[in-house]
């Protein structure tokens, strides 16, 4: 194991107690692969639910596997943090990609992506209209998306986060500038629909949450990137969710927020939920300003010639003001 992955005896020991059996190693390697639940594991495995619930529960009290709530749901995923994380993740990469029993859960596993990606399919589907009507206001995506990632740059990131994900287009954008990245959505549905998306490009580093957005589901502190992608105008209460968005924030980590300037389509309060008919520049800042971040820019972006009737979209770029200092020299200090 490479030095920066050492970890203490105690850990191996029991990293190497659950892992070291058959069902629980195969579990191990699936789990590197994706989101799983138990039912799923339950038809990839073709053991008894008690049984595979059993093994779980072992690799998650070693600290090799996490598990998350959706609903009803419970899914699990091979552990990202903690001192068993990189044990975990060396355990996976020693074995032989093509070993028979790999092999075969795999073809299993791929059935049960199928599966999720065509209800995601038929739940999208039924959704259609009501997007593309509100996707027919917009600026094109790849304006919006392009200043996105102007704003925050080639990365890399050691964590980002995506709130009201949605479809997970943001995931999809950001994730592979980050070495982990999250999204949060309240909505089942469209964490399928995500999830079928994450899992189609291949995203391994990306993980979906459901979650509120005034009580987000993930560690403080710890993000060096937050995203709001227009997500405020369906919000009653916008400051509570930004301060929850920076408490979520390292010293130092963005707050990205895009969302429409003000406009009078009324259509999109009546027909598609929206409470607030956009933001002007001084609202979303000072939400930004309250939260406790410094904002260090702002653009909007207007429609261009040719595309009369399109709403303007705004982008806003707060920083957390905390820092983290480096620790003096002992021959800078002096002693009284």
């Amino acid at each position: 194991m490479p030095q920066s992955q050492h970890a203490p005896f105690d850990v191996i020991l029991n990293g190497l107690t659950a892992a070291g059996e058959a069902t629980r190693l195969r579990l191990l390697a699936l789990l590197a692969e994706a989101e799983l639940t138990v039912s799923e594991l339950v038809t990839i495995l073709g053991q008894s639910q008690p049984r595979v619930s059993r093994h779980l529960k072992l690799l998650a009290e070693a600290g090799l596997v996490e598990r998350h709530r959706e609903g009803s749901w419970v899914f699990f995923f091979m552990s990202q943090s903690g001192q068993a994380a990189g044990f975990a993740r060396d355990i996976v990469a020693r074995l032989a990609p093509g070993d028979a029993h790999l092999l075969a859960d795999r073809a299993r596993l791929a059935e049960v992506r199928q599966a999720r990606a065509e209800q995601a399919a038929r739940y999208f589907a039924s959704h259609a209209a009501n997007w593309d009507e509100v996707r027919a206001m917009h600026l094109p995506e790849e304006r919006v998306e392009a200043a996105i990632l102007e704003a925050v740059g080639t990365g890399p990131f050691n964590a980002a986060l995506d709130l009201g994900t949605g479809a997970g287009r943001m995931l999809e954008i950001l994730a592979p500038l980050a070495t982990r990245a999250v999204g949060v959505d309240q909505s089942p549905q469209m964490l399928s629909v995500a999830r079928a998306r994450i899992e189609r490009i291949g995203l391994r580093n990306a993980q979906l949450r459901q979650g509120d957005i005034y009580a987000l589901p993930v560690e403080p502190d710890f993000y060096d990137l937050v995203v709001m992608h227009q997500v405020l105008h369906y919000l009653d209460d916008p400051l509570r969710a930004i301060r929850e968005a920076t408490r979520a924030l390292r010293p130092g980590g963005r707050l990205v927020i895009v969302d429409f300037a003000p406009h009078e389509e009324e259509s999109l309060r009546s027909v598609h939920a929206h409470r607030r008919l956009g933001f002007t520049a001084e609202e979303v800042a000072g939400y930004m300003t309250a939260a406790g971040l410094e904002v260090s820019m702002r653009r909007d972006l207007a429609p261009e010639p040719g595309e009369g009737g399109k709403l303007t979209v705004s982008l806003w770029l707060g920083r957390d003001r905390r820092v983290i200092a480096d620790p003096l020299p002992l021959t800078a200090r002096e002693v009284a």
